[in-house]
């Protein structure tokens, strides 16, 4: 097979990440989105919010981590963060989709895109702690606008959703300052249980 071949046969398989539906519903409260918008809204959240990062970031390497920090979840499924049991085996079904998932780019893509989503995972440099607040962020902007409905859902706790984003801040201050505004405005409104 053709490198070009093999980068088409990528882009199908990321078709599929359309069919990979979330919990957190849209803003308007219509539906729940799939990982393919979600993934698009956080790239284009890592452009347009760009200058809030607490550290000064590569838009572009942002973009792509966006972009990419899902795709696993064509073979792990979108574990949803308050799902404690599904937790306990997301890291192990993530890796297995990872090696399949990449594994099917020429071998400098895949090296490359690999690694990107590992940095996201390990969320050490000032790209992947920036993606990774967005990933956070994102979910609360959607819940706030929606009324809080997957919240609701769920039976969320705020002290879910705090312990959930203690790591947030290290994105962008600013941002998670606003977000956490958000949820105490939540809460207040009964949308998020307090305990």
């Amino acid at each position: 097979m053709t490198d070009f071949e093999k980068q088409i046969r990528f882009i199908m398989e990321l078709d599929k990440l359309k069919n990979v539906g979330r919990q957190t519903y849209l803003g308007d409260a219509s539906r729940k989105e799939n990982d393919a918008e979600h993934s698009w809204h956080l790239a284009l959240m890592a452009f347009i919010l760009s200058d809030y990062a607490n550290e000064r970031v590569d838009v572009l390497k942002a973009m792509k981590m966006a972009l990419l920090h899902d795709v696993i979840e064509i073979d792990a499924g979108d574990t949803y963060a308050y799902d404690d049991k599904g937790n306990e085996t997301k890291r192990e079904r993530e890796l297995k989709a990872a090696d399949r998932i990449f594994g099917l780019l020429p071998e400098k893509q895949a090296a490359e895109y690999r690694q990107l989503w590992d940095e996201f995972e390990a969320m050490e440099t000032p790209e992947a702690k920036f993606v990774n607040m967005l990933d956070k962020v994102q979910p609360i902007l959607l819940n706030d606008a929606s009324g809080g409905k997957s919240w609701i859902e769920h039976g969320v706790k705020l002290s879910q959703v705090m312990a959930r984003n203690a790591r947030t801040h290290e994105g962008s201050e600013e941002l998670w300052a606003y977000a956490e505004g958000l949820l105490e405005a939540n809460a207040e409104k009964g949308l998020l249980k307090k305990d």
